[in-house]
C-alpha cells in the first residue's frame, strides 16, 4: 500500500486530506431514508428553514458536498487526490448542522437515528463512486449502546474506511452517559476487534449557550477546549489501558495545545500515583490505578488530523510524531485551505525533507484509513504538487487567501515565515 517518497525535484506528492466534509441534500437523503419515516420526514422538511448560506438552494457552493464533477475538479486543482470524509450537511430530523447538533434527547432519538442511518447509506454509495479516493466516516449515536454496536458493524461491513465519528457528550447533556462510563467497554471492544478508527472532530461537545448575542463568541473561544475532552476522558478512565489497539484520531482541532495538556496530565497522574494527592485533594486506591500516562496513551493509541495547520501546529509536529501527524484541508469550508492548499503547505512545511513531507501529506492517512497509494499514484502524477514546488518558501500571500492560509502568517523581508507578533501561538 505504501509508496516510495519522491526523490526528484520533478516528482509529485500524493496528497490525502485527513479532513474534508460532504453530505447529501434533503431530497437525496429522502431516497435513503427508511420508508417508515417518509411521512414524518416530509412534515419536518416542510417546516425546516436553512440558516446556512453555503447550503442554501441558490448557492452553488452547496453542490461541492455531493456533486462528483465539481468536487473532484476542485480537489484536483488543489493537488488533493484522496480524502477522509466527515459529514457536513443537515441529515433528516436534525435541528442544525450535523457537527453542531447535540446528542438527541430521548423523544428525538428514534427519528435522529433514522437520519444518520440515511446519511450512512448515502455515504456508502457516494464513496463507492470513487472508492480509491474517498474514505467515508460513518455516524453513530451513544444513546443506546446496542444500536451503536449495530451501526459500527454496518459501517465496517459496508466499507466506510474512515471508521466512526465519536459523538462528543456535552456537559449539560444528562441523557447520554459520559465517555468515561465503563458501560461503553463493550462498544470499544467491538471497535478494536473490527480495527476501525474512532474519530473525534473539533467543534463538537460544546454546551448549549442559549440565544444570546455572545453565544457564538463563546462557542469560538471554548470549542477547542470541549473538543479536547474526549482525549482527556478516555485517558483518565483507562480506556486506552484496556484497549491498547484502539485507534483514536483527533481531527480539525490543531495540535499546538497537545504538549502542554499532556505534560499537565502526566504531572498530575504521577503526583496522584506517588503520593495519592494533588494539593489538598486526596484520591482513593481505585483512582490511583492505571498503567498509562497521557503521553504513553497518546503514543500507543492516537493520531492527529491537523486541518489548516497554523505555524504553532507545524512546530508541534515533532511532539506528535512524524508517523502520527496528518495534514488536512477542511474542504469545502471557508476556513479551510482550498483553493490555496499548495501555498498553505509551503508556508508551514517547505523545509521538510521529501520523505517526511510525503508521510504527513499522504502515507500516514493511507496506512490508518486504508487508502491504496498505488491506485492513487496515476492521478497524483498528473495533479500532485512537485517536490520543487513545495520546497519553495512562501514569500507572499496569494490574492484572496483562505482563512486557513492567512491565519497567523507574516512574511518577513527574507521570505521566512514567522508567527504574527499580535497573535498567541497557542491559538493558531
Amino acid at each position: 500500500m505504501t509508496t516510495a517518497a519522491p526523490s526528484s525535484p520533478t516528482d509529485r506528492y500524493t496528497i490525502i486530506s485527513s479532513d474534508s466534509h460532504a453530505g447529501a441534500s434533503h431530497a437525496t437523503y429522502r431516497e435513503y431514508l427508511d420508508p417508515a419515516y417518509l411521512e414524518d420526514f416530509d412534515a419536518w422538511r416542510n417546516k425546516y428553514k436553512n440558516p446556512y448560506k453555503d447550503l442554501a438552494p441558490g448557492d452553488d457552493r452547496r453542490k461541492r458536498n455531493w456533486d462528483d464533477e465539481m468536487r473532484n475538479t476542485q480537489q484536483e486543482a488543489d493537488g488533493v487526490v484522496g480524502e477522509v470524509v466527515f459529514p457536513n450537511t443537515v441529515p433528516p430530523f436534525f435541528p442544525s448542522f450535523v457537527l453542531f447538533a447535540p446528542p438527541p434527547p430521548p423523544e428525538e432519538y428514534e427519528h435522529r437515528l433514522a437520519g444518520i442511518r440515511a446519511h450512512n447509506r448515502w455515504l456508502k454509495d457516494w464513496c463507492n463512486e470513487f472508492p480509491e479516493r474517498r474514505a467515508g466516516v460513518g455516524q453513530i449515536f451513544l444513546n443506546n449502546i446496542d444500536d451503536a454496536i449495530e451501526d459500527v458493524h454496518w459501517i465496517k461491513e459496508n466499507g466506510l474506511r474512515g471508521g466512526i465519528l465519536l459523538p462528543a457528550v456535552p456537559p449539560d447533556v444528562k441523557w447520554v452517559k459520559p465517555l468515561y462510563d465503563p458501560e461503553y467497554d463493550r462498544l470499544w471492544q467491538v471497535i478494536e476487534d473490527l480495527e476501525i478508527p474512532v474519530n473525534a472532530h473539533g467543534g463538537t461537545g460544546v454546551p448549549d449557550y442559549g440565544k444570546y448575542p455572545t453565544s457564538m463568541l463563546l462557542y469560538i473561544m471554548e470549542a477547542s477546549f470541549y473538543s479536547q475532552r474526549p482525549f482527556v476522558q478516555l485517558v483518565l478512565s483507562g480506556v486506552f489501558d484496556r484497549f491498547p489497539h484502539l485507534r483514536f484520531v483527533m481531527t480539525e482541532n490543531g495540535c499546538a495545545w497537545l504538549p502542554g495538556l499532556i505534560a499537565h496530565m502526566d504531572g498530575m497522574m504521577k503526583s496522584i500515583r506517588s503520593g495519592g494527592a494533588v494539593g489538598e485533594i486526596r484520591y482513593t486506591a481505585d483512582e490511583r490505578k492505571g498503567s498509562l500516562l497521557a503521553s504513553e496513551a497518546f503514543t500507543q493509541n492516537c493520531w492527529m488530523g491537523v486541518s489548516q495547520p497554523g505555524m504553532a501546529d507545524a512546530k508541534a509536529m515533532s511532539f506528535v510524531g512524524e508517523d502520527r501527524f496528518m495534514w488536512g484541508s477542511d474542504y469545502p469550508h471557508d476556513e479551510g485551505t482550498y483553493p490555496h492548499s499548495r501555498e498553505a503547505i509551503r508556508s508551514r512545511f517547505h523545509q521538510l525533507t521529501p520523505d517526511v513531507m510525503q508521510q504527513i501529506l499522504g502515507v500516514n492517512a493511507a496506512e490508518l484509513y486504508g487508502f491504496d497509494l498505488a491506485a492513487l499514484a496515476p492521478l497524483a502524477a498528473e495533479v500532485g504538487p512537485t517536490v520543487a514546488e513545495l520546497a519553495e518558501p512562501l514569500r507572499e500571500l496569494p490574492e484572496n487567501p483562505s482563512q486557513g492560509l492567512a491565519r497567523g502568517y507574516r512574511a518577513s523581508d527574507s521570505g521566512d515565515q514567522v508567527l504574527s507578533d499580535d497573535m498567541d501561538a497557542a491559538a493558531l
